[in-house]
């Protein structure tokens, strides 16, 4: 990630669209399911603290709840799951790299090995189960 991201709780905030980063890290913790106190303890302020970054947020982005906080913030692209970062990520690099082992184009039987090979395996498994 770059400066202008906060990566926590298995979400990517960013930055400069209107939250301050403390108040980015405060909704990071609720929309990843964490109650006022669970995030208070890990970001180490007290639960009214976060009940008061919520609150600015809430009015900035003219919603009353939270899970409407949480949600017009997914929205407007304030917060998104860290995999869909990691993802992008991953597409670029593949792009990138036209000779890796991933994007190589396999012969025809190549692909019927490692498929006979895939339902060996789960048959295998099944029977010791």
């Amino acid at each position: 990630m770059n400066a202008d991201t906060i990566t926590a709780n298995g979400l990517v905030g960013f930055l400069g669209r209107g939250a301050a980063p403390r108040e980015l890290e405060c909704l990071m913790a609720v929309a990843s399911g964490q109650t006022s106190k669970e995030a208070a303890r890990c970001l180490g302020i007290s639960a009214g603290s976060i009940d008061k970054r919520l609150l600015a947020l809430t009015t900035k982005l003219g919603v009353t709840r939270r899970a409407a906080l949480v949600a017009e913030a997914f929205k407007r692209g304030l917060i998104s799951p860290a995999v869909i970062a990691i993802c992008a990520v991953l597409v670029g690099h593949s792009i990138s790299a036209a000779d890796d082992e991933f994007t190589r184009v396999r012969r025809g039987g190549e692909r019927k090995v490692a498929e006979t090979r895939i339902h060996r395996r789960a048959e295998c498994a099944l029977a010791v189960a």
